[in-house]
Formats: structure tokens, sequence, C-alpha cells
């Protein structure tokens, strides 16, 4: 993987901006990180591996690039995932990296919730992932919520796309391929696979329309035809 900085630049990197926002009297040191960063950019690797854009991922090469705030938001999660998967009482470390995206980049998603291996968040403020079953090639953009109602949360297929203030609310079941248009909002209801979601701009109705053009898949280098939960 290419990194805009070397590893031990980065490690102080993170370290430095913690210490900013949170300046009390645990510290975190560069060397906190050594158990976890190479963990963490193996998995954004994996991740960017699977995007088709050159940004992302050119000529066989994904990049990271720390000034890439879209980038930096998806390392910045699987970091704090991967401190609280590797040593559960470790739980400050995870929640000041939890804590440094919602800063950051007003991304709201705790270091415990079950993104997939593979996902990508575009314009992230405001943007709230709750502790739903995701799967691979999840999308979502600005202002997308993923909530529970009455402590159920949905259910999501593969290549499931939320575009910008699209949400997904309680107890749902939603297919593989499934498109969330800008605004459209899912509550309590099962949708199949390769539907598009989206509101009648007069009607103000939710709308329902069989396609084969998923959005995800214009972010990935995979048919996601070919592929399901």
């Amino acid at each position: 993987m290419i990194l805009s900085l070397p590893l031990n630049d980065l490690k102080a990197y993170v370290a430095a901006q913690l210490n900013h926002f949170f300046p009390d009297k645990n510290v975190i040191k560069p060397s906190d990180l050594n158990e976890v960063l190479d963990v963490a950019i193996d998995r954004v690797n994996y991740c960017f591996s699977k995007v088709a854009y050159e940004r992302y991922n050119k000529n066989g090469q994904t990049i990271l690039n720390h000034l890439y705030a879209d980038q930096y938001l998806v390392f910045i999660w699987f970091l704090s995932n991967t401190v609280w998967k590797n040593n559960n009482n470790n739980t400050l470390l995870a929640t000041k990296l939890y804590y440094l995206n919602k800063s950051l980049h007003a991304f709201d998603c705790m270091y415990d919730t079950g993104l997939p291996d593979i996902f990508l968040i575009f314009h992230g403020a405001g943007t709230m992932l709750g502790k739903a079953s995701y799967a691979d090639y999840f999308v979502a953009l600005q202002g997308c919520t993923i909530g529970s109602h009455k402590g159920k949360y949905p259910v999501m297929g593969q290549g499931v796309a939320l575009a910008a203030h699209a949400s997904i609310i309680g107890n749902c079941n939603i297919g593989d391929r499934v498109t969330l248009s800008a605004n459209a909002s899912v509550y309590e209801r099962n949708i199949s696979s390769d539907i598009l979601v989206f509101r009648d701009a007069i009607a103000g109705s939710l709308c329902l329309k069989e396609t084969k053009n998923s959005y995800s898949q214009s972010f990935f280098n995979v048919d996601l035809s070919t592929i399901s939960k």
C-alpha cells in the first residue's frame, strides 16, 4: 500500500491529533499504536483493493492519503475497531479514535459497530451508522442514518448504497444491491434485492423500482451481481 506518510510518521501524526483534541492526562504515545496500526493498514488495504477509483487503487497499488478526508475517515474507523478487537480493555484509545472521527469528519460510528470489511463513506459529515447488520460493498454519503427503533436494527445485504440524507431505521431486511436515493427513508420495512428506493419529488411518497444498476456498483471493481450475503 502506498502511504502518504511513513508508518512511524503516521503513528506520530495520529497520536498528535488525539493529544491535541483531547488534552487530558492520558497522553497517547505513538508506541501505543504499535500493535494495531499495521493491522488497521492491512484492513484498509483490503478494502481499497476492491475500489474502482484511481485515487484509492491505481495500477494494482492501493493508496492511503492522510490529507484525503474520505480515506482518512475510513482508516480512523478501522483503527478504532482494531484497537477494540485486539484489546477490549483499551476502550480509552478506541473511544478517542471514535471521537477524533466525529471531530474531524462529523462521522458518528462507534468502534464496536459491525461495519463490513469493504465499505466506503463519501463526504461523511452528518452520517451516523448504528449497530445494524452490515455486509460488504456498503456505501454511504453525507447526512445518512442507520438507526434502531425499539431496539431493532436493520439487516442489510451486499452492495447497499445510501445517497445523501437517506436513512434506514428499525426492523428492516434490506436485500442485496439496494439503492436509496437522496432523502429516501426506509422505516420498519423490508426491501427485496435489486431495488431503487426514491421519494417522489411532488407527492413525497416513497417509491420502489426494480433496477439492474445499483449505485454501489459504480464504486467497486467487483461484479456485485454475482455475489450475495
